[in-house]
């Protein structure tokens, strides 16, 4: 099915694109022929063919609009923004650090506001573009030890419903995407390490997300959730 699926001549911008969900569905679009510019706090300037990569700090503004300049200037108009920067760090609240729930507001939630802003509103000039917000399980369900990650993410899911309110009359769709567990290099800075051994794949991830920004046109997704096999892990 993938085979049918081309991508050719559509431009898509990628956050959080060095690792995990982020990568994986840069090399998947890739292949398929899409333009992409990708980044990533790791990123340096570098442009291969039709994949510009930029370096990008979401949490800064001046950063995120560098980042939407150079992504217009180079290919004129972006069609699709998959927002999958984000970062977790797990403890009860009581026992929590402020500069770890800070730093998780920052990212996931600033960061996700800052880029549809500038995306958003060239969409909305455009009068067509998709945009796709990475939330999680954990922005929908109560899950202890997650406290400052639920907030941040129940705040993306705030601002994505809101999102699609403003923006679906002027032709753009927004969709949250809410993954259970993924197994991917999100786990690599946490202790103890669960058991990734049932956890959604990555690769499955990027393929919804595939699916996603190729759905016949007449209807739009609004949300979707994509669990492991076994249920939240």
């Amino acid at each position: 099915m993938e085979s049918d699926l081309q991508l050719k001549g559509k431009t898509v911008v990628i956050t959080g694109s060095s690792k995990g969900i982020g990568k994986e569905t840069a090399t998947l679009l890739k292949d398929l022929g899409a333009n992409l510019v990708l980044g990533s706090r790791s990123n340096t300037e570098k442009i291969s063919g039709t994949v510009l990569e930029l370096p990008l700090d979401v949490t800064n503004e001046e950063s995120v609009k560098a980042f939407y300049e150079q992504s217009i200037k180079h290919f004129g108009a972006v069609d699709v923004l998959i927002n999958s920067a984000g970062v977790g760090m797990f403890a009860s609240v009581i026992d929590s650090s402020v500069e770890d729930f800070d730093q998780m507001i920052l990212v996931n939630l600033r960061g996700t506001y800052l880029t549809c802003k500038y995306f958003g509103k060239h969409m909305a000039e455009n009068g067509k573009g998709h945009i796709l917000n990475l939330v999680s399980i954990a922005g929908t369900t109560a899950l202890p030890g997650c406290g400052g990650y639920s907030a941040s993410k129940f705040g993306v899911l705030g601002l994505t419903k809101v999102l699609q309110l403003e923006l679906r009359q002027k032709g753009v769709q927004v969709t949250s995407v809410h993954p259970g567990a993924v197994s991917s290099s999100f786990w690599e800075q946490i202790e103890p390490k669960p058991d990734m051994s049932n956890m959604i794949p990555v690769k499955t991830v990027a393929k919804h997300l595939l699916y996603l920004i190729n759905q016949p046109p007449g209807a739009f997704v609004d949300e979707i959730t994509i669990m492991p096999p076994l249920g939240i892990l």
